[in-house]
């Protein structure tokens, strides 16, 4: 991995992120919700190194809190989500029959709506608060992550060391757990980390269209929408949090592409 400059890239991006994200009460020179309409649109300063909002908040102290909310309602939800369908993907594809048409057929209706149906669809029939968002992006990504899950499994289950183990013995569970899943595991992490800036935009969007937070939530997204008033009069605000975005995102996304030509290249070396 070291060798790889497009990976170390994206582990530093990550890192960066993660860092502000937990030391944000530390880092963040000024409480992020206090608001000071004598410096509306106030220029950079020793006190507020990016200036401030249209409200007289510290820009610099909530793009580091937004890390906290983009991050947060992304990856944990994600790691969850990620080991259920990694179970649930190989365990049905190795069973097959009607557990696995089953499988399929919820992948197929869930991936058939966009995240944005699924998520303004929660919002109307529950609330409107985070809960949706996080709902909504489970939904959405378990269906992406469980086909894509069930599509390695299918190919792995039709090698000579499933059916050895078959042969020896081993039981559902353990042919699952020690052996398919291992070998499923390369390919998901890839997919896995893409996922995570996928949901990242997904909540930054949300955000945007003012669905599942509070109003003032310092969030990346949220701010974009914030900003859009006084683009002609502080563009500044619409960049900085559009640069965290971005820059958060491609951090998972180098990682990501990174991991898939290693992985390739390992199944290459392996195969010959």
């Amino acid at each position: 991995m070291k060798r790889k400059p497009q990976i170390m890239i994206g582990i530093a991006l990550i890192a960066l992120f993660v860092i502000l994200a937990v030391a944000a009460p530390i880092l963040a020179p000024n409480d992020p919700n206090a608001t000071n309409l004598a410096l509306k649109n106030a220029p950079p300063s020793a006190e507020y190194p990016l200036g401030c909002d249209q409200m007289g908040r510290c820009e610099l102290s909530r793009l580091i809190y937004g890390a906290r909310y983009s991050l947060g309602l992304s990856i944990p939800v994600l790691i969850v989500i990620a080991a259920i369908t990694l179970f649930v993907g190989c365990y049905s594809s190795y069973k097959g029959g009607i557990l696995d048409e089953i499988m399929r057929l919820v992948c197929d209706i869930l991936m058939a709506f966009p995240l944005i149906v699924i998520a303004m669809s929660l919002v109307s029939a529950v609330d409107d608060s985070v809960a949706s968002i996080i709902i909504a992006i489970g939904i959405s990504m378990a269906s992406w992550f469980l086909r894509m899950v069930r599509s390695y499994a299918k190919t792995e289950c039709g090698k000579e060391y499933i059916e050895a183990s078959k042969i020896s013995g081993a039981s559902n569970f353990r042919i699952v757990t020690r052996h398919l899943i291992p070998n499923v595991l390369p390919q998901f992490i890839v997919y896995f980390t893409t996922g995570i800036a996928t949901a990242i935009m997904s909540v930054s969007s949300f955000a945007f269209l003012g669905v599942g937070l509070i109003a003032g939530t310092p969030e990346w997204g949220a701010m974009l929408d914030e900003a859009r008033s006084s683009i002609y009069i502080n563009p500044s605000l619409i960049i900085y949090p559009g640069i965290c975005l971005i820059v958060c995102c491609a951090g998972f996304n180098l990682l990501g592409e990174g991991l898939r030509d290693r992985i390739g290249k390992e199944d290459e070396i392996s195969a010959t």
